[in-house]
C-alpha cells in the first residue's frame, strides 16, 4: 500500500478490525518513511447481478439509486441509518445468493418489500404503492389489510 502523504511503497498494518458488520475490514497503516499514519478499509469486491427492467433493458444494479428509494420510503420513520444499511447488506447477500448474472426486477423490488416489511410497515406501504402503482384509496386499504393479516397467528 502506497503511503498517502510521501508515495513510499513500504507501509505497515499497526491494527486490524472487522466493521460494516463484517463485511469490511479497517486497516491502521504507518509509513516506515515518514510515519505518518493513515486508515485503509478492505472489502471484498463480489459481482452484483444485473437487473431485467419491466420493458426488457438490462442496467447493472446501483446501490445509490435502491439507497434513495429507501431513504425515501422511510422517511420521517424512527428506523436508524445503522438499520438501513444492514438491511441493505442483507439485500446485497440475497441478491449474490441466487449465482444468476441477471435478475428480473420484480424478484428485486419483492425482496426490497420483505425487507421493508420486517423494518418498518409504514415504508412499506409507501415502498409499494409507488412500487406497485397504486391507483387510488382502495388498494391502499387492501394493502394494509394483507399487512394486517400476515400478522395474525
Amino acid at each position: 500500500m502506497y503511503c498517502p502523504f510521501c508515495s513510499t511503497c513500504d507501509t505497515k498494518v499497526i491494527d486490524s478490525r472487522l466493521v460494516a458488520d463484517g463485511h469490511q475490514i479497517r486497516r491502521r497503516r504507518e509509513c516506515s518513511e515518514c510515519h505518518e499514519r493513515f486508515t485503509t478499509f478492505e472489502a471484498a469486491e463480489l459481482v452484483m447481478p444485473r437487473i431485467i427492467k419491466r420493458d426488457g433493458s438490462r442496467e447493472p444494479f446501483n446501490e445509490d439509486k435502491l439507497r434513495t428509494g429507501l431513504l425515501r420510503a422511510l422517511e420521517k420513520r424512527p428506523v436508524s441509518v445503522e438499520q438501513m444499511e444492514l438491511s441493505i447488506n442483507k439485500l446485497k447477500s440475497q441478491l449474490r445468493a441466487t449465482g444468476e448474472r441477471e435478475v428480473d426486477s420484480e424478484m428485486l423490488g419483492n425482496i426490497i418489500m420483505n425487507q421493508l416489511k420486517a423494518l418498518d410497515k409504514v415504508a412499506y406501504v409507501r415502498f409499494a404503492s409507488v412500487y406497485r402503482s397504486f391507483e387510488d384509496i382502495r388498494e391502499f386499504g387492501e394493502e394494509i389489510a394483507r399487512l394486517g393479516d400476515d400478522e395474525q397467528p
